[in-house]
């Protein structure tokens, strides 16, 4: 099993083509829904803020994305390089899910991340705003490829 501070390639300065190869490995970190396994991206003390609350460390983050997967079920997420420098990169991202009420949600919002020199994000920043739509207005259905799943302009 690999060490909980072993780093991650790619490593900044990023290009557009490992910019792009990080922002993919993070999106497919994430749809498997296992906190234990998306904190070691990070390093042992990054620094978050999701919406309105601030994180630090590992730890905090396993807790937060427990509790956060426990409650969207069928979380589906895809996200998309926006912009990119040395070492940091800035993404835009699109979820769905649905609440104990089976009520779909579209999630919407940017993510600005800075990398340390070992490839492992040290501060992640997300603003989303929720979105309510229909089992039919949604983009993700069971088995849909989400990287192929056409996204119009008006939702950019």
């Amino acid at each position: 099993m690999a060490s909980d501070n072993k780093g991650r390639p790619p490593y900044p300065p990023f290009t557009a083509e490992t910019a792009q190869i990080k922002v993919k490995a993070a999106q497919d970190a994430w749809n498997t829904k296992n906190p234990a396994k998306v904190k070691l991206a990070y390093t042992p003390d990054s620094i978050w803020r999701n919406r309105d609350t601030f994180l630090q460390g590992r730890d905090e983050i396993e807790a937060f994305l427990s509790k956060k997967w426990e409650r969207e079920n069928g979380y589906r997420l895809r996200k998309e390089l926006f912009a990119f420098t040395d070492n940091k990169i800035a993404v835009q991202f699109w979820y769905e899910w649905y609440d104990t009420e089976g009520q779909w949600w579209r999630t919407y919002g940017l993510e600005d991340w800075t990398f340390s020199d070992d490839g492992l994000m040290r501060k992640r920043q997300m603003s989303g705003n929720d979105v309510k739509i229909s089992h039919e207005e949604r983009w993700y259905k069971d088995g849909v490829d989400v990287n192929t799943v056409p996204i119009s302009e008006k939702h950019w």
